[in-house]
């Protein structure tokens, strides 16, 4: 017997570049099924759902939703709110009388843990709900995942930021630290390794939270770059630590706000980047030092979308539909590589994805802690797709001197 209801689609925690194409992949998958009555958007994520803010996606136009899957951020709105056991009661209660039958949430490990607790409460009350996680994060931190929609833009985006201020350095030397988005796992910070071409381009040095930040040995790194090179361009995530596991912003700023879920905000502060600007003044008397931080224009950059982010983000989207009305399971779509370069889909329960965190493998990090390794630029190339810019140089020789 098919199980006839109502869809409900929402979207939870930070935008991506991608995640509209999961949105209109579960969307219009889901409107080919005749048991599916209505499809519903929830507006501002487990938020909207508490206070019965659906939009109605059924007679949407599919021309309207293909513009929209190529828009980036989150079109259903987003919200930072991680809901405890009595919220996810109340998102049941609300489900259950709106007749939801097939619920898709799409976010990262936090999101997973709401679809694991709302699914027990649907089982409690012997109402058959399918409920799907549909992977989503720029940090590419979710287990059992080779890679997750929306990294594979983000990195786009670090790798070509980073191509861009190798040039602008290398014509006025000096130093450059970009601070980049990351606050327990350095994917994103890695994939600027992505941005080296000729020997002695940069990132030169990469620091990551899997690695305890020392303050002295970054000193060392640096001065011995700038004296080889004459310039040198750090890639350091906002989440470095030290060996205590206490972020080094945190330990210069003497209050830091927190968000929904308690993490210290890191992001949205300049304090990291002019931190270790000074001291690279202060300690190694360099002049020309400045720092950036990337912050939100890494998640939703609209000119810089790897298009095989789209098409994988797409795909989860559909498998989640497929999954929930064709079998009539739940779990979390999971990404499997399986070549050079192609994937597969599975789904895996929902508790073995929920509230963990997947870190960069010791493989990819070099032996020093301060850059990336050959394995790390294999895995991730190719999901930056194939437009993909690189930088070239003259190679003219100098005309001889006359005088």
């Amino acid at each position: 017997m098919e199980l006839r209801g109502k869809v409900l689609v929402a979207q939870g925690g930070g935008p991506t570049a991608v995640i509209n194409q999961s949105l209109v992949g579960a969307v219009l998958e889901s409107r080919k099924f005749p048991q599916v009555t209505r499809v519903y958007g929830a507006v501002h994520g487990v938020e909207g759902i508490v206070n019965e803010q659906f939009w109605d996606l059924t007679k949407e136009t599919t021309n309207n939703l293909e513009k929209v899957a190529i828009t980036p951020s989150s079109a259903l709105l987003s919200t930072r709110v991680k809901p405890d056991e009595a919220m996810c009661k109340e998102m049941f209660h609300v489900m259950r009388a709106h007749d939801i039958r097939y619920f898709f949430y799409i976010g990262g490990n936090d999101s997973a843990d709401t679809v694991r607790i709302v699914n027990e409460e649907a089982n409690k009350a012997n109402y058959e709900l399918r409920a799907i996680h549909i992977p989503k994060t720029i940090d590419n931190d979710l287990v059992l995942n080779d890679h997750t929609p929306g990294y594979g833009s983000a990195a786009k985006f670090v790798a070509e930021a980073f191509v861009g201020a190798n040039l602008d350095n290398r014509a006025l030397p000096g130093v450059y630290i970009g601070v980049v988005m990351g606050r327990h796992a350095g994917f994103l910070t890695a994939a600027a390794g992505l941005a080296k071409k000729y020997p002695d381009d940069g990132p030169h040095l990469i620091y990551l939270p899997e690695r305890p930040f020392h303050t002295d040995k970054f000193l060392a790194d640096v001065k011995d770059t700038y004296d080889r090179l004459g310039r040198c361009i750090i890639a350091v995530s906002e989440g470095i630590q030290d060996e205590a596991g206490v972020p080094v912003v945190q330990k210069i700023s003497g209050k830091l706000d927190r968000d929904a879920h308690g993490n210290i905000q890191l992001s949205g502060t300049g304090a990291l980047g002019d931190l270790l600007g000074n001291l690279i003044k202060e300690k190694l008397q360099i002049k020309r030092v400045r720092s950036d931080v990337f912050g939100y224009l890494q998640r939703s950059f609209i000119g810089c979308v790897s298009e095989v982010d789209q098409s994988e983000a797409r795909e989860v989207g559909e498998k989640a539909a497929q999954y929930a009305i064709w079998n009539r399971i739940d779990g979390s779509i999971s990404i499997e590589r399986t070549g050079y370069y192609s994937v597969n889909y599975h789904l895996v329960p929902l508790e073995q994805i929920a509230a963990k965190t997947r870190h960069m493998p010791d493989d990819f990090i070099n032996a020093t802690g301060n850059n990336v390794t050959e394995d790390f630029l294999y895995y991730a190339r190719p999901l930056l797709g194939n437009n993909f810019i690189q930088a070239h140089r003259l190679r003219a020789e100098l005309a001889p001197k006359l005088l």
